[in-house]
């Protein structure tokens, strides 16, 4: 190599990069394997996972250099030899690849978390930076991530000042001008193809150019998590400036009326629960309770004996899914009954929208309505939120001793469900009826069990641990609630925001929409096993329909005790799953990337080809009712009115 030749130097970037690309790849699926049950076999697929990898890595390499390289040119053709000019290229250089790095860090728990590449949702927690840095600040695995891209980020700044000196420093070497000209071009025209990522003069790569087999995992490998990332912040910029367009309003409204008017079911309806007039009902959100840690599929590795007793004992839906995987989609669509819109924060909105729901029907008939969690209440814009929608408090962090809070999510499970228990005895000591919506948090990463309490795991790991806690908490809590006056006189139901990401073979983690519903009430409603789909957003009429006050549902739950649902819909930001009996449909919005699975035999692999008209039904029936409920929310149509009344 010629000392200062300044394409060396660019070709000695785009290598560097390639190879530290590669090692976050291979750390994702360490992380993977690690986590899973057994370690997955591959089927000799991995290798073109990595080639995909190449080619993502190439596209966002050549974004990352074009400044670069058009400044090796200008200085080549120009026979520049400023050292302070090459200086300027490779601080530049080194800038932009140490932010991709950091995309790639963060990638890595982010994919762990979510089982989706890092995405424009991730931007959602901005405005929490304090919190976002109290959870890495608090958990040591988060430290330890820091820490290794703090030494990679050091490390590639020595490696490169090496590569600075030896091919860039010395900026005296020129080509001929000729030579200079035609590399010159060569390296442009590479570079433009390289961005590119394809040679077909149809369309760039894009993201679902990377599924090519039927490993969801693999199929993901392959993306760059700054590839994936800018491709979502440019669909969010989209989204946020025009309307959603999944299908015109006629036909969504058509699609949201057929499903509006799902028949009555007379063998459901002959056993339906009655519930006398003024029962309280507290609704209990529990962080990332997914079915697969209860004992209701496998009760041999329940990590909840108490909320498995309750299920034992109470009307229990097995089958049924949450509406995305956020937090704000759980507590949105479990109490006001509407579908997660995609990756748009429905929580976040400049003009709150007035919403029909549970909290809106409840406080109509006089109940005292309270909201509690164990954070900052304005995190997700929730105190906003909750307030302009018939919540007449709204109870977090600051409104408890400040010696409680032990981690960056305030309050343990156990004080919170302490202060409910209060709370509770002081509103039903006025004599108004209450609906209590408590939010819990603990089994949400960085975990923190407190100390001095009678609790003791029986897990190893620290993710069983905290799970054992969340549900000795419960247990303690319908413990003390079963003292209260008011418990005879009280439904509770039990629900998580959304579940957790178990091993999957698909691009869409089932376990993470996978959640228990519980209604429990055991003077009023016998015990009950439902295996019937059910979605988190059929709470509201179900609870509804149990209760003696007349009402217009106008959501888009279901009454799971008079009508039988056909279909499970959920949304996974910028994919949208919908779920059968038998088939599981899932749809890459963007990029129109469907895939159609008989879930039931996962050898199968995608179907979509042969059962085009099932994959139609199922695409047509989610997106028309995401639809509308965007229509809704953007015409400003949800609000309840005046509620029937006897």
């Amino acid at each position: 190599m010629r000392k200062g030749n300044r394409y060396w130097y660019i070709l000695a970037v785009y290598a560097t990069g390639i190879v530290i690309f590669t090692l976050f790849r291979l750390v994702n699926t360490l992380v993977y394997c690690m986590s899973a049950e057994s370690w997955p076999d591959f089927d000799g697929q991995y290798a073109y996972a990595l080639l995909m990898g190449w080619r993502f890595d190439t596209v966002v390499s050549c974004y990352l250099l074009t400044i670069p390289l058009l400044l090796a040119i200008i200085g080549e053709v120009a026979r520049i030899r400023a050292k302070g000019y090459y200086l300027t290229m490779h601080i530049l250089t080194v800038v932009l690849y140490t932010v991709a790095f950091f995309a790639c860090s963060v990638d890595v728990p982010f994919f762990s978390y979510f089982f989706t590449r890092l995405n424009a949702v991730s931007v959602n927690e901005v405005d929490s930076f304090g919190l976002i840095a109290d959870m890495i600040l608090s958990e040591p695995v988060y430290l330890l991530g820091l820490a290794a891209f703090i030494g990679l980020a050091v490390g590639y700044a020595f490696l490169m000042r090496w590569v600075y000196r030896r091919l860039l420093r010395d900026a005296s070497a020129f080509l001929p001008v000729g030579w200079a000209a035609a590399v010159a071009a060569l390296m442009l025209f590479v570079g433009f193809w390289g961005m590119r990522g394809r040679l077909s003069q149809k369309s760039p790569i894009r993201v679902g150019t990377a599924y090519y087999c039927g490993d969801a995992f693999l199929n993901q490998l392959g993306l760059n998590p700054l590839f994936t990332f800018v491709k979502s912040m440019e669909e969010m910029s989209k989204s946020a400036n025009q309307p959603l367009t999944l299908m015109s309003p006629d036909e969504a409204w058509a699609v949201y009326e057929a499903d509006h008017a799902t028949p009555v079911d007379s063998a459901l309806a002959a056993t339906a629960i009655a519930l006398p007039e003024g029962m309280n009902v507290v609704v209990v959100l529990m962080e990332s309770m997914s079915v697969d840690k209860t004992g209701l599929l496998q009760p041999e590795r329940s990590l909840t004996p108490n909320l498995d007793s309750l299920m034992h004992n109470g009307l229990v839906f097995t089958q049924c899914y949450s509406a995305g995987i956020h937090t704000y989609n759980g507590i949105y669509s479990a109490l006001y009954a509407h579908p997660a819109v995609l990756a748009r924060h429905t929580m976040k909105h400049t003009f709150i929208p007035l919403m029909c729901g549970l909290p809106h029907q409840l406080k109509a008939q006089n109940y005292q309505t309270a909201y509690m969690m164990t954070h900052d209440e304005d995190y997700d814009n929730m105190r906003g939120f909750l307030l302009a929608n018939d919540f007449d408090s709204v109870l977090g962090q600051h409104h408890f001793p400040a010696d409680e809070s032990i981690g960056t999510w305030g309050l343990p499970d156990h004080r919170l469900l302490d202060h409910a228990i209060e709370h509770c005895n002081a509103v039903a000591g006025n004599g108004a009826p209450f609906l209590t919506t408590i939010m819990t948090c603990s089994d949400h990463a960085p975990y923190s069990i407190p100390d001095g309490i009678n609790f003791s795991a029986r897990s190893k790991e620290m993710a069983g641990k905290i799970v054992e806690y969340a549900d000795w908490s419960i247990g303690r809590f319908m413990q003390m609630a079963a003292q209260q006056e008011w418990f005879g006189n009280t439904v509770f139901i039990f629900i998580a925001d959304h579940g957790a990401a178990g091993q999957s073979i698909y691009d869409i983690s089932l376990p993470y929409h996978h959640v228990p519903m519980l209604f429990y009430c055991p003077t009023h409603i016998a015990p009950q096993r439902c295996d019937r789909l059910a979605l988190q957003l059929d709470l509201y009429p179900t609870l509804m329909g149990m209760m003696p006050y007349a009402y217009e549902n106008n959501t888009f739950g279901l009454d799971l005790l008079r009508q039988r649902r056909q279909l499970a819909y959920f949304s996974s930001d910028t994919k949208i799953g919908v779920l059968d009996t038998a088939w599981l449909y899932i749809c890459h919005v963007a990029e129109n990337n469907e895939h159609l699975y008989h879930w039931c035999d996962t050898t199968a692999g995608d179907q979509i080809a042969l059962h085009r008209d099932k994959a139609d039904t199922m695409r047509r029936y989610a997106l028309g009712l995401v639809q509308h409920s965007y229509n809704m929310l953007e015409n400003h149509t949800t609000s309840c009115g005046t509620p029937l009344t006897h």
